[in-house]
């Protein structure tokens, strides 16, 4: 079967979102149609996979937060994840989060491949 992935990818720290990109490609069997549609930040993912619900089979949210000084980090993280949650479960689609949340720059380019994780994730739901 030829599934269809729709990518959402929040490039604001460019750097890391190619590495996320690039882990979560290299695993998505060859078979599959896979479009990448890229954001300013990851509070633009939840509505553009909401926008895209009906055309693809699963999705793979790409994405990092870094913590700043203020409890904007937060609210972005939670809200983000929430959401997320919410249209998988409500439309019943896999929605593999590899959105990396981290408490400075360090740690995210170490996470960097985190979107290997989060593209197995939605490859294992949908082959349930």
């Amino acid at each position: 079967m030829n599934n269809k992935y729709l990518i959402i990818i929040a490039d604001y720290y460019k750097d890391i979102s190619k590495g996320l990109l690039k882990s979560a490609k290299d695993i998505l069997p060859k078979s599959t149609s896979i479009k990448i549609i890229k954001v300013p930040g990851v509070f633009e993912i939840p509505v553009t996979i909401s926008k895209n619900i009906k055309k693809y089979d699963a999705f793979i949210a790409l994405g990092c937060v870094i913590k700043g000084q203020t409890p904007h980090f937060d609210f972005i993280s939670q809200a983000t994840t929430d959401a997320i949650m919410k249209l998988s479960i409500e439309n019943k689609k896999p929605i593999g989060n590899g959105i990396i949340t981290c408490l400075n720059m360090k740690q995210a380019i170490a996470r960097k491949k985190k979107g290997r994780e989060a593209a197995q994730a939605a490859i294992s739901v949908l082959s349930q």
